[in-house]
């Protein structure tokens, strides 16, 4: 039962796709009358052209070049002359001035000896001293500030005093010519030690105008 129902429905089926098939509706012509050879579908179709293959294009062979390989120069070596080393030039010294040494300073002023003992064979008979007054470190005048006293020395100073400074004016180049005097040989030392200290005291320019 179940067999039969399904093969009416296929006969069914097959039946009504044949008369839908069969159907052919009118066409129009271009005039508007009658019935035209025109396919299913209404429109004539114009067939194709064929389509003509593209033809790849063709790649030209490569050209072989017949030119030689460029060669590439071999670097140059440099010849830049080898660096000199200049030897440093040490500074010249400079000249050592010598300095020539002042003369020394001429004394000028009074200058007073210390007192010097007039002394002859052991017995002191007193001090003696001498005061110079020096221009340019030479002797321009001499006084005796001290001599022995009493009443043997006075008679004797007297007339040796006097004496002992002239000799000392007259040796204006050395006073080492002082002679002193006989009688007054004790004062004459004491006086000649004094000198000597005043002169020192003025400096060695008038020792050395002394002849000390």
């Amino acid at each position: 039962m179940g067999a039969t129902k399904a093969t009416l429905i296929v006969v069914g089926t097959v039946g009504g796709l044949g008369a839908v098939l069969a159907y052919s509706p009118p066409h129009h012509t271009a005039s508007g009358s009658g019935m035209g050879s025109v396919p299913l579908g209404g429109v004539k179709k114009t067939p194709a052209a064929a389509q003509t293959p593209a033809s790849e294009p063709t790649t030209p062979a490569p050209v072989a070049t017949s030119a030689a390989p460029v060669s590439t120069p071999a670097p140059v070596k440099s010849t830049a002359p080898a660096k000199t080393t200049v030897p440093a030039t040490k500074p010249s010294k400079k000249p050592v001035t010598k300095k020539t040494p002042s003369a020394p300073k001429l004394a000028n002023g009074v200058f007073t000896g210390a007192a010097a003992s007039a002394e002859h064979g052991g017995t002191v008979y007193g001090q003696v001293q001498v005061q110079v007054t020096m221009v340019n470190s030479k002797i321009t005048n001499v006084v005796v500030v001290k001599a022995p006293t009493g009443p043997i020395s006075d008679d004797i100073n007297r007339t040796a005093v006097p004496e002992l400074i002239q000799q000392t004016l007259a040796a204006t180049t050395h006073v080492g010519d002082i002679t002193g005097v006989s009688s007054a040989s004790a004062t004459s030392q004491g006086y000649y030690d004094s000198l000597v200290s005043a002169i020192s005291k003025a400096g060695p320019t008038a020792l050395s105008n002394a002849g000390l």
